[in-house]
Formats: structure tokens, sequence, C-alpha cells
């Protein structure tokens, strides 16, 4: 709506939703919400952020549904590990039950139907891998022709999924003071303006 906005030749500031709440007053309607987004644009003090553009975006919803996957996949996992604890066999966690999974089913006897339907949940699980590498491999693809984003992979300690999460959402702070608190709230910011905590280093 920002861009169409923008598009049309109207100004458009964008309010965080934490900076807004502060001045809703009483029961949450369409009302009190506008009445509280034109008192806090009215703030002097108040930042805005720029709307995102299209890239920004996408990546945005990239990261999203990645997150959807590794969450599921996570499940899956439990799931499998659950299911052959109840049948006795105790594995250790993690996603190397899920690659075991076919060599730990040929050397227990099992129920054909449980066999069958833990070989689905390996199956499932596979997919959900296939899955998370293709959306890796095309987040690389963002970074590659994004320049904030390539120029965050520059830094160290910061890999593709940290750079394109940033990128799509760090990316919209519009004034310089609000590049300047982002930089101290991740530890990034010169050693003469440099903050008393340690850097946060993210792999």
């Amino acid at each position: 709506m920002a861009r169409q906005l923008t598009a049309l030749g109207h100004q458009v500031k964008l309010i965080s939703p934490q900076f807004v709440r502060p001045f809703v007053k009483g029961n949450k309607n369409d009302f009190i919400d506008a009445e509280a987004i034109c008192e806090a644009a009215s703030r002097p003090s108040m930042r805005f952020v720029s709307p995102k553009t299209e890239a920004r975006q996408t990546l945005s919803v990239l990261h999203r549904m990645r997150d959807s996957l590794v969450r599921d996949r996570t499940k899956t996992a439990n799931q499998a590990h659950g299911f052959l604890l109840e049948f006795g066999i105790s594995l250790p966690k993690g996603l190397s039950l899920v690659r075991r999974l076919p060599s730990t089913l040929d050397e227990h006897e099992l129920p054909p139907r449980l066999v069958a339907l833990l070989t689905r949940l390996h199956q499932h699980s596979r997919y959900l891998d296939g899955q998370i590498k293709a959306l890796d491999k095309e987040m690389t693809t963002q970074l590659e022709e994004d320049d904030l984003g390539s120029r965050l992979l520059t830094i160290p300690c910061v890999g593709p999924i940290t750079a394109s999460l940033l990128s799509a959402e760090m990316a919209m702070a519009s004034s310089m003071a609000a590049a300047v608190i982002s930089r101290h709230r991740w530890g990034w910011c010169p050693a003469s303006t440099a903050p008393a905590v340690e850097p946060i280093c993210w792999g």
C-alpha cells in the first residue's frame, strides 16, 4: 500500500507499531487506532521507517517460509524419536536420527505397519530438508543481487541467513539517527563510539 501511495505522488511515513501502542487509549478499535497513529505522528522525535522494496519484502517472505519449514523438520524428527521410544528404541536426539532411520528400521524387528508409517515420516523429512536447501540457494542468489546484503556478508561472523535477515528488516532505517541506534543495538559501531557491552557475533 505504501508503494502504491508513493506512486500516486503522496509522501508516505510508516511508524513501527511499538511506537504507536503507548498512545492507544481504551479498548482497541479502528477509530482509537487512527487517533493513536495521528498522535504518534505529531511527535517531533518520532522515528519513521521507509517502505520496503519488493525485493526486500520478498526476502522477508523467504525467511518466514524457511523458519516454518525448519520448525516442521524439527517436529518431524521429534515425532520419529517419540514413536521409536514407545517401542523401546532410544536414539540420540537431532536431525541425525531421521537420516539413520532406514538403517534403524532394518536393525530392529518392528510391526510392518509401523515401519511403513515411519518410512513415510522419513520421506516427509527428506522433502522438508530439500525445500530448506532450495530456499538457502535462493537466499544466496538474492544476496548476491542485493547491494546491502552483499556488503553485510563482508562483516566477520555474518553468514547468508543473518545477512539476508538484516537486509530485509534493518534496511527500514530512514534516518542517520535510526541507523546509529541499529548499529549500537547489534554491536556494530566504531571503537570511539562503541558501548560498554561486548559486540554480538552472529554465526
